[in-house]
């Protein structure tokens, strides 16, 4: 990312001044021409070289802020020969940033990808081995984004291989870590849990930067999340959006998200308002986090059709994490087992249409949703297809005499085998 120093730099020249003033009057083509004009120069002086750095993360900025993925790609293509010239640590910072900006851009992730790995095999080329590593790092990262899930794990594995035999510990916390978050989008939770044992285990033999300790420990929230262990995971959450909220990331907005949905699945919708109240958590009040309180409330009021509304009113906030989308669904199906609970308890003979008017469902859901609770023993019963009706029994006591004769044959067991010794001595 952009560091703050080049963000508030001074333009080194008056030329780069004007293209500022143009880019500030909206009279884009100008101080576009006039950034192309600058970085067309050629010149091996450090003062050329200064200002052609900052026409390019400028010119790079206006693309990304404008949309123009195509523009993005060409610049960073076209600006190879003026990377060769600079120091290898800056070229690296550069092309990193400018690939970074192509997440400000819309629907471009293909064309990120494909100048990715257009700068890798630059890389590899120019024999520059770290910068090479650090954009197939990135490239794993894009593999995710697009569910490149094969091609994901293909890279990852080369990539720990020459990561182990350099030692770059900080490189290999970040791939172990992407290595995790694609089994879990696999569903290959043991394989997730130990490569995120193994990231843990690198991060503690250096200095953690506190973005990738906050992403650890956004992680392990996820892992113990899929486990039921929301106790545990709400800690990490809490964890990461500390992380996170002191570096500004918007990231804090998705812990803090995952906050409120581990109290939620706790079934402490109550304490919801009391993290929101936080001075930090203020910050990021907004539609995600509206969502989070619409959904506590109809858990609170147990209310199944509450819920269905605000599922559908927050629809982006809600289903496009596949993380919450998850755990809602679980929590839905909890739902909708007590009201079907509440709604049969009385009755001893229920017609399944009559529960399918109350909770506002259609018949044949509420038939299997029943049929599924009576194999998982929720209730004792059985389903009337014939006649439509849903027959209730009264819970069976249980049976002891089992247990009783298994003990006393336990006993029994014990006391043979002491005299068979007994006897064994006498002999």
């Amino acid at each position: 990312m952009v560091t703050a120093t080049q963000k508030n730099a001074e333009p080194p020249t008056q030329r780069l001044v004007q293209a500022e003033e143009l880019k500030n009057a909206k009279q884009i083509e100008q101080a576009i021409a006039l950034y192309h004009s600058v970085l067309s120069e050629q010149s091996s002086s450090d003062e050329l070289l200064k200002e052609q750095e900052y026409a390019l993360i400028h010119l790079g900025q206006l693309y990304r802020d404008l949309g123009l993925a195509q523009e993005l790609a060409q610049l960073i293509r076209s600006s190879r020969s003026f990377m060769g010239s600079i120091a290898k640590a800056k070229t690296a910072k550069l092309i990193r940033t400018l690939i970074d900006y192509f997440g400000g851009i819309p629907n471009c992730l293909p064309l990120q990808i494909d100048v990715c790995k257009e700068t890798i095999a630059w890389s590899v080329e120019e024999k520059r081995i770290f910068l090479k590593q650090s954009l197939e790092t990135r490239l794993v990262a894009l593999y995710l984004d697009n569910k490149m899930y094969h091609e994901s794990l293909s890279l990852i594995s080369q990539l720990l291989k020459e990561l182990k035999r350099l030692d770059d510990k900080m490189v290999l916390v970040e791939v172990q870590l992407l290595e995790s978050r694609v089994c879990h989008a696999l569903r290959n939770l043991p394989k997730a849990r130990a490569a995120l044992t193994s990231a843990r285990t690198s991060a503690n033999a250096i200095y953690c930067p506190p973005l990738l300790q906050a992403a650890l420990d956004m992680q392990s929230g996820v892992l113990h999340s899929e486990e039921k262990d929301y106790k545990t995971a709400y800690s990490y959450f809490f964890e990461a959006f500390e992380g996170y909220s002191s570096q500004d990331d918007p990231k804090a907005v998705l812990s803090l998200k995952y906050m409120l949905l581990c109290k939620i699945m706790l079934n402490l919708p109550e304490d919801i308002h009391s993290i929101l109240g936080g001075k930090v958590a203020l910050r990021y009040s907004g539609a995600d986090i509206e969502a989070m309180k619409a959904v506590a409330n109809a858990h609170q009021n147990r209310n199944l059709q509450e819920f269905e509304t605000t599922l559908a009113t927050y629809t982006n906030e809600l289903n496009d994490d596949p993380i919450i989308r998850t755990q809602l669904a679980a929590l839905y199906d909890t739902l909708l087992e007590q009201n079907l609970v509440r709604i049969i308890e009385p009755f001893s003979r229920v017609e399944i249409s009559h529960i399918a008017d109350v909770v506002k469902l259609p018949t044949q859901q509420v038939e299997n949703k029943l049929s599924q609770m009576i194999l998982d023993k929720a209730f004792h019963g059985i389903l009337d297809q014939g006649a439509g009706c849903l027959i209730v029994f009264e819970e069976p006591e249980e049976d002891k005499t089992y247990e009783s004769a298994i003990e006393t044959l336990k006993q029994v067991d014990k006391v043979v085998s002491s005299l068979y010794q007994k006897a064994a001595k006498l002999s």
